[in-house]
């Protein structure tokens, strides 16, 4: 596959052309540039249940029951699971599968799996191989475990898994084994959403419901069957050898280093950025992007990230539920990949201090079954006016409820990375760009909404081309940016699963989309010709956007001017974690949700209490990470030093010389050991109080525990700096980052 890097205008390529394609190939289908196939032949999505393989493999009626379910979101009939779930077991015992599992992803952010066999009795002595549409329709794992945010007492276990037919099912292949695996939603006992996938797919019907009035508000919803949100996210990750993973316990427990100082080199050259991909790192990459184009993830790009060691990989669109869906798997492959190569993939977003972070930046779009793409601005006015009554409800939604969208990527590691010169500021706000900010500028004054153009530019030689420049540039200190077909969130973290910040995305615009379709419904009738219809929805428009454009900046995210700025409109600046969680815990947010029925009181509460105790438990352990390393490992080797400084001074007073710089650096040694050793008491202490409530030991956190943390880091990478090398005990910045991976 090709190595070269995808520009944002192949981008926006992309999304147009996975539009048309998906118009001729349903609602599920992944994009695949012609040129690959014929590269990997038949292999693409070899190792999921879809397509060909289907139908190949079940009747014309089933087929059409099932493709209703998966393209157009009518309900699952189920009668045809019988049939689906034998030609699904046959598929995957001839493509050597034994085990089957209902593959969910539970509120720990990550993935979960039960394995079943295949196997039955047949009635007689013997077995045979059997999966029934039940068995398909309906998992029951042993869900006692699993946080559940005090949604049901942990002593009853029962939770089910349900199929959902939009996700093909895959096979996974791990230590030779090879596994059917059945993407599902997983609840309660009681029916209430125990997952991430569940209010997603709600969130996505709320959009569908919305966006469609829109479409018949304008007369634009003629063949039309179905609008949802396709989606495209940017991975990016670090690379180290495993070797010099293993003599770190905080890359091993954690996934990022507690300890270090910086290494004399970090990304202050750039030479990194773009650079050519290390041979060992491109095998490894090329091995990943085999097995993600059998799993049917269309990954597209890769290239040398930031910081050295910093990597990114990037696919091609999707709809957002099976982009979801591929991005936990992606993430999944490129770890286990990385292990086959003797390297270890760190998707923390932020793996060491002092460098840049890793996060996923999250291409969110609208389209339709028929392929179009309803946020690129056409040129002809009706088109662009439609295009404007989406926008519209971007900005309205992102004003009215940013404080619960910064609420979705809020978590300890990304607090580490939000703010700084690397990531987006803590402040959600939009980049319209100059293209955007020139029609939202023409619909507040109630102008004809034109299409800002772009222009050529000469470059000084006959010899090159002239370029096309877009209508806008970028601006990548936004948190949330128009990119000439789509909006970038760029605020979710490397290691997040993206399916909640997305669920909040779809509710928050399908209720301002609900906002101005009801609006434009009182002001239009049917008698009216097009020009009034068009100016009366233009009215709603214009009165919404100088309504909500406040959130609207184009300017640099990360100056203290913006912060002063932001301030003074009224935009939520949400530094932290605890600050940032009490946006979903107020009313605003628990009739919203409820009010689209994506999640109840109890759902949300309860992911709430996850969320909290999530943070409390990843700092908790964090700090006894670092309690264990500094005692036991760093203090050892300062103690070691600090004894061979205090007899060589000796030694040299014994003789008779004077040695100001051994007793200077001495002095600092014992100084720094004494705020190393106060440090490490307070960690202690914190750690040692009992506290029940899992908001108020967060806000504990912040003020109290990680400060100490602080304290007791910079004290040891002082020391780092200080004590000889071969006493040191853990590998310094420089061998992780820049040894072993050319």
């Amino acid at each position: 596959m090709s190595t070269t890097t995808r520009s944002h205008q192949t981008l926006e390529l992309d999304l147009d052309n996975f539009g048309r394609y998906r118009a001729m190939n349903g609602s599920n289908a992944s994009y695949t540039p012609r040129d690959v196939s014929r590269e990997f032949g038949d292999d693409y999505g070899s190792r999921i249940f879809s397509g060909n393989v289907i139908r190949r493999r079940l009747s014309p009626q089933v087929m059409d029951k099932l493709e209703r379910t998966t393209r157009f979101g009518t309900k699952l009939d189920p009668e045809i699971a019988d049939e689906v779930a034998a030609a699904m077991k046959d598929w995957a015992i001839e493509n050597g599968c034994t085990h089957y599992c209902h593959w969910f992803q539970p509120l720990t952010g990550t993935t979960a799996e039960k394995h079943d066999s295949f196997l039955n009795f047949d009635g007689h002595d013997g077995v045979i191989a059997e999966f029934t549409g039940e068995s398909l329709i309906r998992g029951e794992p042993d869900a006692s475990s699993f946080p559940t945010g005090n949604i049901r007492d942990t002593f009853e276990a029962r939770g089910y898994t349900a199929w959902d037919p939009t996700s093909p099912a895959f096979i996974t292949i791990n230590g030779g084994e090879a596994t059917l695996c059945i993407p599902t939603v997983f609840v309660s006992w009681t029916g209430e959403s125990l997952d991430q996938k569940t209010p997603l797919l709600r969130s996505i019907e709320a959009l569908n419901t919305h966006a469609m009035r829109i479409l018949r508000a304008f007369g634009s919803d003629e063949g039309v069957n179905r609008v949802t949100s396709t989606l495209g996210c940017e991975q990016e990750y670090f690379l180290v050898d495993e070797e010099a993973w293993a003599d770190r316990p905080d890359l091993m427990l954690c996934g990022r280093t507690l300890l270090g100082a910086d290494s004399p080199k970090g990304h202050q050259l750039d030479d990194h950025y773009f650079g050519s991909i290390p041979h060992r790192v491109l095998a490894f990459m090329g091995d990943s992007e085999e097995r993600l184009y059998r799993l049917g993830i269309p990954a597209k790009t890769r290239h040398n990230e930031v910081a050295p060691g910093q990597f990114e990989l990037a696919p091609l669109f999707e709809t957002t539920n099976l982009a979801c869906d591929h991005q936990m798997l992606t993430m999944s492959v490129l770890k286990k990949v990385a292990r086959e190569h003797g390297m270890v993939c760190l998707i923390h977003e932020k793996p060491f201090a002092g460098v840049n972070g890793s996060g996923k930046h999250n291409n969110w779009s609208l389209s339709t079954d028929l392929g179009r793409n309803l946020l690129s601005p056409k040129s002809e006015s009706h088109s662009n006016l439609q295009f404007l009554a989406f926008v519209t409800a971007v900005v309205r939604a992102i004003d009215l409820h940013a404080d619960m969208l910064r609420a979705t990527v809020a978590n300890a590691a990304n607090d580490l990375r939000l703010g700084a010169n690397e990531a987006p500021p803590a402040i959600i706000s939009i980049f319209a760009g100059h293209l955007l900010q020139f029609m939202i500028d023409e619909l507040v004054e109630g102008k004809t909404i034109k299409k800002a153009e772009g222009s050529v530019m000469e470059l000084g030689s006959e010899s090159l081309p002239k370029l096309e420049r877009h209508a806008g540039d970028r601006n990548r200190t936004s948190p949330f940016a128009f990119i000439g077909n789509r909006f970038e969130f760029r605020a979710v973290g490397s290691q997040a699963s993206v399916a909640w910040p997305n669920t909040v995305l779809n509710t928050i615009i399908a209720e301002s989309l609900d906002h101005i379709a009801t609006k434009m419904e009182t002001v239009v009738d049917e008698g009216m010709n097009e020009s009034d219809r068009d100016a009366a929805m233009m009215s709603v428009l214009q009165g919404t956007m100088k309504d909500h454009q406040k959130v609207v900046f184009n300017g640099d995210n990360y100056s203290d001017e913006w912060k002063s700025e932001a301030d003074r409109r009224g935009l939520p600046n949400l530094r932290t974690t605890p600050d940032a969680l009490p946006a979903l815990e107020t009313n605003k947010a628990k009739a919203l949700f409820d009010a689209y029925s994506v999640l109840s009181e109890s759902e949300l509460d309860a992911r709430v209490e996850v969320l909290y105790e999530s943070y409390v438990s990843v700092c908790e352990i964090e700090a006894r990470t670092q309690l264990m390393m500094l005692n036991t490992m760093v203090m050892p080797a300062v103690v070691r030093y600090q004894s061979e400084l205090a007899e060589s001074v000796a030694a040299a007073a014994v003789a008779g010389v004077e040695s100001p710089a051994l007793k200077s650096r001495l002095e600092e040694i014992v100084a720094l050991t004494g705020t190393l050793h106060s440090a490490c008491g307070d960690i202690d202490s914190f750690l040692n109080e009992s506290c029940s409530c899992v908001k108020d030991r967060s806000v504990a956190i912040r003020d109290t525990l990680l400060p100490a943390m602080e304290r007791g880091r910079s004290a040891s990478d002082s020391l780092e700096g200080l004590v000889p090398a071969d006493l040191w005990p853990l590998p310094s910045y420089t061998e992780l980052l820049f040894a072993g991976l050319s």
